[in-house]
């Protein structure tokens, strides 16, 4: 059974950023109850800070340790009153993956300092919301405790990604991964997508991936949402415009290209 249900953002103004984004703007009752859900769209319409902003409400854990400030986090801070979200599971543990947070995250998590900016919210947050990212992130933080054995300098960036995904998702939980293709060649997203089918084989997880990837999003029976400047839509996967361009470019590369790069003569 996945965690989340559904999500709803309720803002009803569509500026400033990042109001004005289209995935923040179309981003009304989705249906989040498939185990995997895609959100996938062209650069600059959005995916990341809605998932940013899931991850944040959530207090799930992330690669690189830090904490949510204000500064990295501002986007999803300001729309985390306005993230109304329905659980089938209301104890969430999970993780927030994305490719560009690489370090020793667990030793660099305090839960006072953690405390402490959660109360600076004070004022811009609910203090019911604030209250539950709190306990939110107490159940995280007591999950993730553990000595992680391996130094991740020892791996490539593709490797490294692979190796963290390997040991954090190991139990039921929600797992938000942001462009991991961005770490990962042809063949490492085939084998991302192996574990990720393997982990749900024996595991009542969810996952929700935004991804500009054509190969990650054939994941069978997955959900995808197609982010555009007219709405927010449940799309197959041929249907979207990543799965076409790639297809028609291999199919037919000198086509495409003719137009864009200029023929000696």
């Amino acid at each position: 059974m996945p965690y989340l249900k559904s999500l709803n953002i309720s803002a009803s103004k569509q500026n400033p950023f990042p109001y004005n984004v289209s995935a923040i703007k179309f981003a009304k009752q989705l249906d989040l109850s498939n185990k995997i859900t895609f959100i996938i769209g062209d650069n600059g319409t959005g995916k990341s800070t809605l998932l940013e902003t899931i991850a944040f409400r959530l207090q799930l854990p992330h690669m690189d340790g830090s904490e949510y400030s204000k500064s990295a986090f501002n986007a999803a801070t300001k729309l985390s009153a306005d993230l109304e979200l329905e659980f089938n599971i209301s104890r969430t543990r999970g993780f927030f993956f994305r490719a560009e947070d690489f370090g020793d995250y667990l030793n660099s998590i305090n839960r006072a300092d953690l405390h402490s900016y959660l109360n600076s919210l004070e004022g811009e947050v609910p203090e019911a919301i604030i209250n539950e990212m709190k306990e939110s992130s107490n159940a995280q933080i007591s999950h993730m405790r553990k000595n992680y054995g391996q130094e991740l300098t020892s791996f490539s960036h593709g490797e490294a990604y692979l190796k963290i995904i390997q040991d954090k998702v190991t139990t039921p939980g929600i797992y938000l991964l942001d462009e991991p293709e961005a770490a990962l060649s042809p063949a490492r997203q085939l084998a991302l997508i192996f574990q990720i089918v393997e982990h749900l084989r024996s595991n009542q997880s969810q996952f929700i991936i935004a991804t500009h990837s054509p190969i990650i999003m054939s994941i069978p029976n997955a959900i995808i949402y197609e982010v555009s400047e007219d709405g927010m839509n449940k799309t197959a996967l041929e249907d979207t415009e990543h799965y076409r361009i790639t297809k028609g470019f291999l199919n037919n590369p000198e086509m495409y290209l003719r137009h864009l790069i200029k023929e000696k003569g």
